[in-house]
């Protein structure tokens, strides 16, 4: 039997993904997402999503699955597999994964990318539990509260800013003796009387049994530790697109994102790309599923010109 060779091959089920999958599947394009985790993507990770358009709130989970099951009622199909290559072989395109090789005519890359992990115990289990990676996605649960924010660059500072405006103490703790981001951000939390700083220091624990209660820090210049006591941690240490199978297709930045515009379009035919693996400034939910129709449409374009 000849080996089913798929208008489009999307890989990764987040909302970028299965955006692309809905709108292609409505076009009439045969279609495979490829997921090797989570069905759903990083949304399935936050507790409430409060801030897409259409719905009051909602867990992430329950997107995700409204987000499958409209792509699954729409004929795509969904597999789990880790996509390791995507090789160009012209009108054709290879996708190989831990789990065999898939052809087909178009690729939609919909990887995504990940919060880098401050890499300590127990961070897994108290994430939506204290330990938060967005402030724009959780920052109203921390009303009036004390939170920390880790990191010094320009998205932390910029959390940090977001949640001053509702909390009721910011502290932002950063490795180096130094802020580096944007001197009007610094100068604007300096001026903030309900932000603090710590400089020199790294989390080195997590406090709390089911909750967050507090971190540990360790002062390398000091050599000293101490207790921060605190409701909420925001990590903005940076993100980790994971975009090394594509190396082959398309052209990464200095950051490992793809490098492609609002057109969501690379400079090989037949591959495009949606979402946060995809260079861009705002990544949000909105951000992903508008840029799932915009690279679904290109990529039904490009596959009416064959």
């Amino acid at each position: 039997m000849d080996k089913k060779i798929y208008d489009i091959i999307v890989v990764g089920s987040g909302p970028a993904g299965l955006t692309s999958a809905i709108y292609a599947r409505r076009a009439g394009k045969s279609v495979l997402v490829l997921e090797k985790e989570a069905f759903g993507g990083q949304i399935t990770h936050s507790p409430k999503v409060e801030n897409y358009p259409g719905y009051i709130e909602m867990s992430g989970n329950e997107f995700a699955e409204v987000l499958v099951n409209q792509a699954l009622g729409q004929g795509a199909e969904i597999d789990l597999a880790e996509v390791t290559d995507v090789i160009d072989e012209g009108a054709l395109k290879r996708v190989v994964t831990d789990a065999g090789d898939y052809e087909c005519k178009a690729v939609i890359i919909a990887a995504g990318s990940k919060h880098r992990p401050l890499g300590v115990a127990r961070e897994d289990e108290l994430t939506g539990n204290g330990v938060s990676y967005c402030a724009v996605c959780d920052g109203a649960f921390y009303a009036g509260k004390h939170v920390a924010v880790i990191g010094g660059g320009n998205s932390a500072l910029q959390e940090a800013v977001m949640l001053s405006e509702r909390c009721s103490q910011v502290t932002v703790i950063q490795n180096l003796a130094f802020l580096t981001g944007e001197e009007q951000l610094i100068r604007k939390l300096q001026n903030t009387p309900n932000v603090d700083f710590i400089y020199n220091s790294v989390v080195d624990a997590l406090e709390g049994r089911d909750e967050l209660t507090g971190v540990i820090i360790y002062n390398t210049e000091e050599n000293e530790y101490s207790l921060i006591e605190c409701d909420g941690l925001f990590v903005a240490i940076g993100q980790m697109p994971e975009n090394e199978p594509f190396l082959h297709v398309t052209k990464l930045n200095e950051y490992g994102y793809v490098d492609a515009g609002e057109d969501c379009t690379t400079e090989t035919p037949g591959v495009f790309v949606a979402g946060d693996c995809r260079s861009k400034r705002v990544r949000q939910i909105t951000t992903a599923t508008g840029d799932g129709a915009v690279a679904a449409v290109a990529a039904c374009r490009y596959l009416d010109t064959l």
